[in-house]
This record gives C-alpha cells, structure tokens and sequence, in this order.
C-alpha cells in the first residue's frame, strides 16, 4: 500500500514540476516567476524525500533539506532584488 501511495504522489508532483515550469517560463512578471521557482524548490525537495522513502533509505533526506534551504535562501536574494535593487547593503 505504502509503496502505491508514494508512486502516485511522485505522479502528481511530476505534474506540479511540469506546471511550476510552466509558469517560470511563461510567467508575465518576475514575481510570478520567483514564486513558480520558489514552489518548484519545495516540490524537488518533496519528490526527493518521496524517493528516499520509496528505497527506503535516509540519504535522500538530507538532500532534500539541502535543496529546501538553497531554494529558501535564493529566494529572499531574489525578492529583495526586485525591491531595493541590490542584495548586499
């Protein structure tokens, strides 16, 4: 059951990727578009831990975590681009 259930999440968030590129690369404005990344970093970590369940090892975790804090921090050098300009003060 356990196995069925992370195969068809990995399905769903394959669908969610497909969309979250979608709209990075068609988004009208570049808030849309930093958010699509945004959302496209938590659902790649999502599909990663999935994944280490589905093999049913640990190591897939900590990537995951590595990609969530990447993405987490890109995206605030992202926004406080678009709203001051520079990103170091």
């Amino acid at each position: 059951m356990l196995s069925l259930a992370v195969t068809v999440a990995m399905a769903l968030l394959g669908i969610a990727l497909l969309l979250n590129a979608w709209r990075l690369f068609r988004g009208p404005d570049a808030t849309d578009r930093i958010l699509a990344l945004d959302t496209l970093y938590v659902n790649a970590a999502a599909v990663i831990v999935l994944y280490g369940v589905y093999l049913g090892r640990a190591d897939f975790f900590e990537a995951a975590l590595l990609i969530a804090l990447l993405g987490f921090v890109s995206t605030m050098a992202l926004a406080r681009f678009l709203l001051r300009g520079d990103i170091i003060e």
